[in-house]
């Protein structure tokens, strides 16, 4: 199988330590994804709400060019960890190959700036893909740190198993928990993992936003939790972003570290906190929280 990443623009900017610990996780993992060339916005958010067909032209331009890519095989998975991204890019796979007018439209476009659509391109989440296409007796045999005393709460979100369920089921999904189970973590039981955190109102009605979030941090942290982790940038920003404003705006300390998924789980495999980006956190995860897994080794730089 081959695997072409797609950064998208979060994991470029204000996702950045998502980017470093996912590409630190697979390179652990002796998993090698090369970056799409030359790739654009996937067109979620602004460009779905105004035109989805310049939307799906956007993403058929990056699965056209990761097909380029991948010579045109019929294995390629195009790996996108952001969960906007991954959806915006799947559901603009299904409308092209599900409407002909649509592939009639987008063709032209791919056409005129000289590509081609084809359907041999998979879009993948990087859960996903680190959850079914790994052994996870063979992830557990790479810890090295034990995380003592971690209680860890998944969160999914809205957008990862919403509307199309690719690879989880969309009420309860549960890939994460065995993640971590697999890492030798404790996972929190709770039923607030796929609701939203406000989204983008965290920006336009930042009560209404703030509020959503407050709720799950609330809810985590009353069933024992002490860390959230995501797959998603934009839920990771508004669940670590505002705690301070959420504190005072509701009358409640609020102070839980947020993290990507990837992020814990690179702690475990004993990659070093700089390269996993811990050190961009606005809440951290406390030092002594590692200790040498049996057999493994203690990596603390």
């Amino acid at each position: 199988m081959k695997y072409l990443y797609y950064p998208g623009c979060s994991l470029k900017s204000t996702g950045r330590a998502y980017e470093e610990s996912a590409l630190a996780v697979t390179e652990a993992l002796g998993m090698r994804m090369d970056e799409l060339e030359d790739w654009n916005c996937c067109g979620a958010t602004n460009y779905m709400s105004i035109s989805e067909l310049k939307s799906f032209a956007l993403s058929g331009r990056n699965l056209s060019l990761a097909n380029r890519q991948a010579n045109n095989t019929e294995s390629v998975s195009l790996v996108a960890p952001c969960a906007a991204c991954y959806l915006g890019l799947t559901k603009a796979k299904r409308y092209i190959e599900e409407y002909p007018e649509i592939r009639s439209k987008v063709d032209g476009a791919l056409n005129a700036a000289g590509l081609e659509y084809r359907d041999h391109v998979r879009v993948r989440h990087l859960l996903d893909v680190l959850v079914n296409d790994f052994d996870q007796r063979s992830i557990t045999e790479r810890v090295k740190v034990k995380l003592a005393g971690m209680k860890v709460a998944c969160y999914y979100g809205c957008q990862i198993v919403r509307p199309y369920s690719e690879f989880d089921d969309q009420h309860n999904p549960t890939s994460m928990e065995r993640l971590f189970k697999s890492l030798g973590m404790d996972v929190v039981d709770w039923p607030l993992k796929t609701r939203c955190c406000g989204g983008t109102l965290t920006g336009t009605v930042s009560e209404v936003g703030q509020r959503l979030s407050y709720i799950l941090l609330r809810e985590a942290t009353r069933r024992g939790a002490n860390v959230i982790v995501t797959a998603c940038p934009l839920c990771q920003f508004n669940l670590e972003c505002y705690q301070s404003e959420m504190s005072k705006r509701f009358n409640d300390s609020v102070h839980i570290p947020v993290t990507y998924f990837t992020q814990l789980m690179g702690l475990a495999l004993g990659i070093p906190r700089k390269k996993l980006g811990l050190h961009r956190l606005f809440v951290p995860i406390p030092d002594g929280v590692e200790s040498p897994a049996a057999g493994g080794a203690h990596v603390l730089a």
